[in-house]
């Protein structure tokens, strides 16, 4: 079996692969403090509720926006695991042509994604990631990762307006009943969740206007089933994209 890991900012996701099939896929936080061995910890009481363990593994491939995380799954990688490791990185075969300035700074994971994108839909298509920051990744009609846009992302607006305005407080990240909140609490959930899809709605509005062509916009991240069913220029949520560009560049750099 391969276990694919995207480790965000805040969140790290886990999937578990038997050939093409996904069987299994969880997330936790991400602590950067983390050792090798807390990490293998957590895993494997995931895995062992799943009647799993890490002596499965046959291969593990890491996307890491973290870069001393991607030490310590090194380190799981040579004691608790029989396979192989691959960290996603500048030199990794993606089989698509990277269209930036410096293709070196690409993030991993935005590279991820859009491999999957391609692979998938085989067509122009930008994907929109919900997570620590909000990113807008965007592959050409010839399979070739043209660029994208960065914003920040949900919780860091939420946890910039607790810290900033000593009387407000952290909410659930949910939508409210109705867009004008009767309660402070529902004033800030409405205007972070219809504040951002109106920024993904806006700012797809413009990559659509200067791209030549049809472009399929795709959600993807944690945060995306929360904010996509109040985007209007959204067309598909898939939460597992991420997971799949990991299985898909593992295939690529080990087959």
């Amino acid at each position: 079996m391969l276990i694919a890991v995207d480790v965000g900012n805040t969140q790290t996701h886990v999937g578990m692969f038997r050939g093409d099939d996904l069987v299994e896929h969880w997330r936790f936080a991400t602590v950067r403090e983390a050792t090798g061995d807390q990490i293998a910890v957590v895993m494997s009481g995931v895995l062992g509720l799943r009647g799993l363990s890490l002596d499965d593994v046959d291969g593990a491939i890491v996307s890491s926006v973290v870069p001393q995380l991607a030490h310590e799954y090194e380190y799981i990688s040579h004691n608790y695991m029989d396979g192989g490791l691959l960290v996603v990185g500048p030199s990794v075969k993606s089989g698509m042509p990277i269209r930036i300035e410096r293709p070196h700074e690409l993030g991993t994971d935005r590279l991820v994604n859009a491999v999957a994108a391609w692979e998938l839909y085989h067509r122009a298509c930008v994907v929109v990631d919900f997570g620590t920051s909000t990113n807008y990744d965007i592959v050409s009609d010839q399979g070739e990762y043209l660029g994208g846009i960065i914003s920040p992302g949900i919780e860091i607006s939420m946890d910039a307006l607790y810290e900033r305005a000593a009387k407000l407080t952290k909410v659930d990240i949910e939508a409210p009943r109705e867009v004008i909140g009767r309660s402070t609490q529902a004033a800030i959930q409405s205007g972070l969740v219809y504040g951002f899809a109106g920024q993904v709605d806006g700012i797809l509005k413009r990559v659509r206007a200067e791209f030549d062509g049809e472009i399929k916009a795709i959600g993807t991240g944690g945060l995306a089933s929360t904010i996509a069913p109040f985007c209007e220029e959204l067309e598909e949520v898939d939460d597992l994209l991420t997971l799949t560009g990991l299985r898909l560049l593992w295939e690529r750099n080990t087959g």
